[in-house]
């Protein structure tokens, strides 16, 4: 998915209404904010993910979190949140959308892509004595 720092919006008249991105970051951050174009709002939620997946990452690698555990929280957490913060906190109509389904896997396999890369440079990074004095190394 392509993103864009300005999008282009027509107006009522016809005449097109070019949208910064700190116009669409402040949308984003309001609650029950008007979405005209319907990519802008997936791109808030594409790169929104790609940064909690970036934290998540993170935080698993320094927790130390291992295996399957972590890659069942991780597609629960970035789920969940992806669905509470499109339909409870910007009340938008799935519908609209294509249903809940488009909008929750909307840029998740690029997020876990982010998440698993950090998430491994993390743990190893961190804790690479205690992975070769368990292999006996």
């Amino acid at each position: 998915m392509a993103t864009r720092t300005n999008t282009i919006q027509h107006n009522s008249s016809g005449s097109s209404k070019s949208s910064s991105l700190k116009e669409i970051c402040n949308r984003a951050l309001t609650a029950k904010s008007e979405w005209l174009d319907k990519d802008e709002f997936l791109d808030v939620i594409y790169w929104s993910r790609q940064v909690l997946g970036i934290i998540l990452g993170i935080v698993w690698g320094i927790v130390p979190l291992k295996g399957f555990l972590g890659l069942v929280l991780f597609a629960g957490i970035s789920c969940g949140l992806v669905y509470v913060y499109a339909i409870h906190f910007q009340s938008i109509d799935e519908e609209a959308y294509g249903g809940a389904w488009e909008l929750i896997k909307e840029g998740f396999m690029t997020s876990f892509a982010g998440f698993l890369v950090t998430w491994i440079i993390f743990y190893t990074g961190l804790h690479y004595d205690s992975i070769m004095e368990a292999k006996g190394l």
